[in-house]
């Protein structure tokens, strides 16, 4: 309780010295700091839903999670998250809710016609990634490596074109990640925890974000490949260590961020060490797998390192240069709070009570997760590349935090607070990026 009220405090922090920032000095760029949103009350085609969704997960969802079989809550558990992030998206609307969003200036579906000859567009792509270079690429492209273009490049090529179909897209696969998570919490903590886990990973308020985000779809990636090196090292199994490898790389080359998905790697093999010896980890298909994406696009001329270094220059041209990193450095934290909400906040000060007193278990594991995907939150955090709209560029870090809600005694009035928050969030603010 006083991790969540804490929280709170820092959210109501943010949002009084950020309001005076921006109406005095005007640098944050946001309209209403600490999240990028406009103050615009209003409901849309997907309130009543997503007002029934919300009272039935949180009077039914800690039962049912309960008592389905597993196969059954891993099911359930998509189609309920699928759900609740089209209603919630459906409250603005078809057009400004799913089909417009990936179509904006900054967005990724505006660069589809410079993709025609992919291997060249691949070997150009750092040319244009500095503003004032030839044609720049639009702020979304440019600041991430070309597999992000390159997946609704190719949604393109096979038909599936338009807003319409990439929003639904990002909505189905990122629906996913919470399967992945509810997949990797059961292989490394126990089957319990997980379920405890369910409706808080289903009814996160990070839900508001996910909705045609292509973050959204770049945390599913990012959840499956922990999932998959959780699954090769506690079966173990050749293939899932090759999956593992796979989205691992591919994870690399949507986001440059999401590196910093390697500490919750690293944490993911300290917790397998309890494997049986006489099954040996499946390490080259792991590393085979690695290699494969890395190898690709450096074959196809795509320097990451170079495309990183480009970035930071163009990040300091525009307003990532401006915004105050003073600000930012504590109110992106603000911003985790409103997308993984109260209960997450009460859950990871459980989690830290855990490893203090040092215990053993599966309590003592699913803790060891959430704090490793906090430390790297914290280190995107330190590096000043995240400064504002957090709440969209942090989502594949928040789905690691959320499985801490399990280690409430209480599920459900956290279970409620989490789910009024995000429809809070979502009827009084137009949220953007």
């Amino acid at each position: 309780m006083y991790a969540a009220g804490a929280a709170a405090l820092l959210v109501t922090a943010a949002v009084l010295v950020g309001r005076h920032i921006q109406f005095t000095r005007h640098t944050l760029f946001v309209h209403w700091p600490p999240l990028l949103a406009e103050w615009d009350p209003h409901v849309g085609p997907g309130t009543p839903a997503a007002l029934l969704l919300a009272a039935a997960g949180a009077a039914y969802g800690p039962a049912l999670a309960a008592r389905l079989p597993w196969r059954g809550l891993l099911a359930a558990a998509w189609a309920s998250a699928l759900a609740w992030i089209t209603c919630l998206a459906l409250v603005d609307g078809w057009r400004r809710g799913i089909a417009g969003r990936l179509t904006s200036r900054n967005e990724y579906l505006r660069v589809i016609g410079g993709f025609a000859d992919i291997p060249a567009a691949l070997r150009d792509f750092t040319h244009h990634i500095v503003s004032g270079s030839p044609a720049p690429w639009p702020a979304h492209v440019a600041g991430h490596p070309p597999a992000a273009t390159l997946v609704f490049v190719l949604l393109d090529r096979t038909g599936l074109r338009g807003g319409g179909w990439a929003g639904t897209f990002c909505v189905v696969v990122g629906a996913t990640g919470c399967v992945a998570v509810l997949v990797a919490v059961r292989a490394l903590a126990d089957e319990t925890l997980a379920r405890r886990a369910a409706p808080f990973v289903v009814l996160a308020p990070a839900a508001v974000w996910q909705g045609t985000s292509a973050d959204g779809f770049f945390a599913a990636v990012a959840a499956w490949a922990v999932a998959l090196l959780a699954l090769a090292l506690t079966r173990p199994s050749p293939w899932a260590g090759a999956g593992a490898g796979l989205l691992f790389g591919l994870t690399c080359y949507l986001s440059y961020g999401l590196t910093l998905f390697a500490l919750i790697g690293a944490a993911v093999l300290v917790l397998g060490r309890r494997r049986p010896r006489d099954r040996p980890f499946p390490l080259v298909p792991l590393l085979a797998g690695l290699a494969v994406f890395p190898a690709v696009f450096s074959l196809a001329g795509f320097d990451w390192l170079d495309g990183y270094r480009l970035l930071t220059i163009r990040y300091r041209q525009g307003v990532g240069g401006i915004r105050p990193y003073g600000y930012w450095l504590w109110a992106d934290l603000a911003c985790a709070v409103l997308i993984t909400g109260p209960a997450t906040a009460a859950g990871l000060g459980r989690a830290g009570a855990v490893l203090r007193r040092r215990r053993t278990g599966p309590r003592a594991r699913l803790a060891v997760l959430v704090c490793a995907a906090l430390l790297a939150l914290l280190v995107a955090d330190l590096s000043g590349m995240s400064k504002a709209e957090t709440e969209r560029i942090w989502l594949p870090f928040a789905l690691w935090l959320l499985p801490a809600c399990a280690l409430l005694p209480r599920p459900r009035p956290w279970l409620a607070a989490q789910a009024v928050l995000a429809l809070l969030l979502n009827h009084l603010l137009l949220t953007g990026w």
